[in-house]
C-alpha cells in the first residue's frame, strides 16, 4: 500500500517544517501550501487523502479555503483537520460549520493528531508519539 499524502496548509515555516518532518518520520507523504488559496490549488492537484489546514492563513483564511474544498465535487469528500491556537468551543463550532471533520489545537500534540488522522484515514498504523 503506498503512504498516505497528507496536504499541510501552513504558513508558518518553523511549525510547517517541525509537523511535516514528524509526519514524514511517521511513514505519510507530505504535501504543503503556504496560503489558504494555495492549499485550494494543491488539493485539486494532488487529491491528498487528508488535509491539515491550519485556520490564521494568508491570501484565504482556512475557513475559506476549506469551504471552497468542500464545495468542489473534485476535493469535497477528503477530510479536513483544522488547526489553530484558538481552542474556543466557538472555533470548534466553526470548523464544523465550515466543512471541517476534525479540530485539534496547536501546539500540536503529535499522538493525539495522529490518532485524528488514523480514523479520519481509516488505517491500522501506529498512532505512538514521535
Amino acid at each position: 500500500m503506498s503512504e498516505p499524502k497528507i496536504l499541510l496548509v501552513e504558513d508558518n515555516e518553523l511549525n510547517r517544517d517541525m509537523l511535516s518532518r514528524r509526519l514524514i518520520r511517521k511513514g505519510f507523504d507530505v504535501h504543503m501550501a503556504v496560503d489558504g488559496q494555495q492549499g485550494i490549488d494543491v488539493a485539486i492537484a494532488e487529491k491528498p487523502d487528508l488535509i491539515l489546514m491550519d485556520i490564521s492563513l494568508p491570501v484565504k483564511d482556512g475557513w475559506t479555503a476549506t469551504r471552497e474544498i468542500k464545495a468542489d465535487a473534485r476535493t469535497c469528500d477528503i477530510p479536513i483537520i483544522a488547526l489553530t491556537a484558538h481552542a474556543m468551543t466557538s472555533d470548534r463550532e466553526k470548523a464544523k460549520e465550515a466543512g471541517c471533520d476534525d479540530f485539534d489545537t496547536k501546539p500540536v500534540d503529535l499522538a493525539r493528531l495522529l490518532g485524528k488522522i488514523n480514523i479520519l484515514l481509516n488505517t491500522g498504523q501506529d498512532s505512538g508519539a514521535a
